[in-house]
């Protein structure tokens, strides 16, 4: 027994021997195999990393090339020449399809100007504040292809992107350049058409506003030269100091904010007009006789103001100056918001302060002002303030027109249309809103140009930017004061000294459809608001005193003209 228990024992050892080196040589066995696979990995990763680092190395390549080569309309027909990238295709056609449209509209803000205008005036005078919208975008155009883009775009720039004397473009006149011959009977366009377009737009509305201020009393000849000088040198030098990247764009650490235009486009004009106004004179009776001068249709004031505020989308919104990239279609948005927010508060505003000052009547013309002095001062900061700033922006927008308005009347400055009011004193107020209500924190940071990201340095967001913010606006809106103002005194005062300015008072008496149109009047029905007016005071309070009025007593009668 004790011999088999013993034989046990030892196969049993034997048998322990046998799994352990079993267990031995599979652990070995593993072991390798990680080994192996580890090798593969590793071999594989530095294979792939290796095609990274090629396909890296090709697509920098690509780039430095897709920089370095021009691209071209007509593709690979030199060394220095490519096709565009579908994606450069795409970008390219959108920003064209955009700005296209929203220069379109805001050049149909003429015939909103028009409406305005004409519907402010007497009846006796409608087609000649016609011509001098007509003129201002005709000669407008002409002024601005000549010399106005060259002086406010033309360049050249610094290696900065800056205006290179920081004042006035030199380059560019006739829209030389703008399409370049590249030999063999190809022909290179470039994008300075598309921004000729778009701009010229605005620079025809910067002349118009000039026109409301001295309607009904001032010679055309003498307006005409007023309007070609305008936007051929006055408007353009304001815009190479500001969007030509000039002087008030470098001034400090973030430059000026003015991102649609209330001080480069509206003040201008607005300005403008109220030297115009000064200088021309008031319209004869104006001040004695203040019941003749009412506005002959609201109906084509409320037209007017619509078709203003539909356009200023274009305005504003159309100031992204592209639409190929997310951050523009967000800003673009953003803005037509603010537009939104501020034209409907601004007529709101003023048109409950005109309830109070008349004592409870409505007053339409002064709602419809209200809306554009909401539009004007939301201008300047549509792209960089909330919609909740631009509300309060709108609210003293609302109350800085009507106080305008009011002290012009106190002092006998004839504006017809209240073009300083609206443009001049909202928009100076809209420029240096776009500094005061900046989305930046406080009287720190700043946001500017940079839209939803601030005005960033080295270290992250520039502290105490919004002060250089501040100052560069308030300098704008001094700039554009002392020049615009010195350049119309300039061109008017000599027209007046020398009688070529102002129509005699005889005409303006008759009234200028008579006296220089043809035919004589812009309806072909009696317009006899004489009626209208005492038959309203009759039924409001009859007077036996006084029967009600049977004609337009108040307006002379044209001269007669030989049929």
């Amino acid at each position: 027994m004790m011999r088999l228990l013993g034989v046990f024992v030892a196969v049993a050892g034997v048998a322990a021997q046998g799994d352990e080196d079993l267990r031995c040589r599979s652990f070995g066995a593993w072991l390798a195999y990680l080994q192996n696979c580890v090798r593969v990995g590793a071999s594989t990763a530095k294979g792939m990393l290796q095609e990274q680092q090629e396909l890296f190395s090709a697509q920098t390549n690509e780039y430095r090339h897709l920089a370095e080569v021009t691209p071209s309309i007509h593709g690979m027909y030199s060394n220095y020449t490519r096709a565009y990238t579908d994606m450069e295709a795409v970008k390219s056609n959108l920003d064209h399809i955009w700005l296209i449209i929203c220069g379109a509209m805001v050049m149909f803000m003429q015939a909103g100007f028009a409406m305005v205008e004409s519907g402010c005036c007497r009846a006796k005078n409608v087609q000649n504040i016609l011509l001098k919208n007509l003129t201002d975008v005709c000669i407008g155009t002409i002024g601005w292809w000549i010399s106005g883009w060259a002086f406010a775009y033309g360049g050249p720039m610094n290696a900065d992107g800056f205006l290179d004397n920081g004042f006035i473009g030199t380059d560019q006149f006739f829209g030389i350049g703008f399409v370049n011959y590249a030999g063999d009977g190809k022909f290179e366009p470039t994008t300075g058409m598309l921004n000729w377009f778009f701009q010229w737009a605005f620079c025809s509305a910067a002349s118009t506003i000039v026109s409301g201020g001295v309607a009904e009393r001032v010679n055309f000849g003498g307006y005409c030269l007023y309007s070609f000088l305008m936007t051929a040198f006055v408007y353009p030098v304001i815009v190479a100091w500001t969007w030509g990247y000039g002087w008030l764009a470098s001034i400090n650490s973030v430059g000026f904010m003015d991102f649609a235009g209330s001080g480069v486009v509206h003040m201008t004009g607005g300005v403008g007009a109220l030297m115009g106004a000064i200088i021309a004179g008031p319209r004869t009776g104006r001040f004695t006789n203040p019941d003749e001068f009412a506005p002959h249709s609201l109906p084509l004031i409320t037209l007017g103001t619509f078709i203003l505020w539909f356009g200023w989308y274009g305005f504003n919104c159309g100031s992204t100056l592209g639409m190929s990239g997310v951050s523009s279609g967000f800003m673009a948005a953003q803005v037509a918001m603010n537009t939104t927010i501020a034209a409907a508060t601004g007529g709101l505003v003023v048109f409950l302060l005109r309830l109070g000052m008349t004592r409870g009547k409505y007053d339409i013309g002064g709602f419809c002002n209200g809306i554009l002095a909401g539009l004007v001062s939301i201008t300047a900061p549509c792209g960089n303030v909330e919609c909740g700033s631009a509300f309060g922006i709108a609210i003293i927008g609302g109350l800085v027109y009507q106080g305008a308005s009011s002290l012009l009347k106190l002092v006998k400055v004839d504006d017809p249309i209240d073009a300083f009011a609206v443009h001049g004193a909202c928009g100076a107020w809209g420029v240096i809103a776009a500094a005061l209500f900046d989305w930046g924190e406080g009287v720190d940071f700043h946001h500017g140009w940079s839209g939803f990201g601030c005005v960033a340095g080295d270290t992250g967001c520039l502290s105490g930017a919004n002060g250089d913010g501040f100052a560069a606006n308030l300098l704008e809106v001094i700039m554009i004061t002392l020049w615009s103002g010195f350049w119309t005194a300039l061109i008017f005062l000599p027209l007046r000294f020398s009688g070529f300015l102002r129509v005699p008072d005889e005409d303006q008496d008759a009234g200028l459809d008579a006296v220089k149109h043809s035919p004589a009047k812009a309806y072909s029905i009696e317009i006899n608001t004489g009626v209208t007016a005492g038959v309203a005071l009759e039924k409001v309070a009859p007077s036996p005193e006084k029967p009600a009025m049977t004609g337009n007593e108040a307006s002379p009668a044209p001269p007669a003209t030989e049929a």
